[in-house]
């Protein structure tokens, strides 16, 4: 079977949570393969600051996961010449409140990371895959977690939340398994991004410390390396899975 050199060149890559941390690093990677990005999240300033280290290969969308009618209406708020997506990169996803026992924490937080992690990430799948089918072709990218099969104290909800999209994502290769559709779930270990601060109410200093006290740490860039990886590959080869961890754990 003949092979591309770069299967990602003239691609059109829709990734959400695209604002910062892997999502951005993402974007870039992918910008830089010649693929065209869609930059989808919830602050549109920083998705244009995304955008603009891409160097003029992507757009912006805004994009709320947890709000259906923001998922529902993704492709037709598009440019026409960027509803056809090639690839779907679902990031978004939160653990705002979490890292504390469950009867401590609120509700109202263990329900919006299920909100966020798994039903955001079926509503976009829901909203894009229909193209992919009609054309016969395409491929899924879920960011998942360790934290799917590492349970620790504090995680209940996130925990949840990454076991879900485990399944989901294994759910949908099933799906689409007689078909030229790819599935490829890809679980980062511990990775330095603004994710610990946002889970400690926006708390910067706090979040950094969660790191630093860390054996290591990965980065953004190295789990962006993984899903070009994914994405590099020829039509009949699906990476189903990639699970990337700091070399020291903790």
């Amino acid at each position: 079977m003949a092979e591309t050199s770069n299967p990602i060149n003239g691609k059109t890559i829709l990734i959400t949570g695209a604002g910062s941390g892997i999502g951005r690093a993402t974007a870039i990677a992918l910008a830089g393969r010649g693929a065209t990005v869609i930059c989808a999240g919830r602050t549109e300033a920083s998705l244009r600051d995304v955008a603009a280290a891409c160097g003029g290969k992507a757009a912006v969308v805004t994009l709320d996961v947890t709000d259906p009618v923001s998922v529902s209406s993704l492709v037709d708020r598009l440019p026409a010449a960027l509803r056809v997506i090639d690839v779907l990169i679902n990031n978004a996803g939160h653990d705002a409140g979490g890292r504390q026992r469950f009867d401590q924490g609120r509700i109202e937080d263990w329900a919006s990371i299920i909100d966020a992690n798994v039903a955001g990430m079926m509503r976009v799948c829901h909203a894009i895959l229909p193209g992919m089918v009609a054309r016969g072709e395409g491929q899924v990218v879920n960011i998942g977690s360790v934290a799917a099969f590492r349970s620790y104290p504090g995680g209940s909800a996130y925990n949840t939340s990454k076991a879900a999209v485990h399944t989901f994502t294994e759910g949908l290769r099933l799906d689409y398994r007689d078909s030229d559709i790819r599935i490829t779930e890809v679980m980062p270990g511990l990775t330095r991004t603004n994710f610990a601060a946002t889970r400690f109410g926006g708390d910067s200093g706090k979040g950094a410390a969660y790191y630093n006290d860390a054996p290591m740490a990965l980065e953004a860039e190295d789990i962006a390396r993984g899903i070009v990886y994914a994405l590099d590959q020829p039509p009949h080869c699906t990476v189903a899975q990639i699970v990337i961890t700091p070399t020291r754990e903790p």
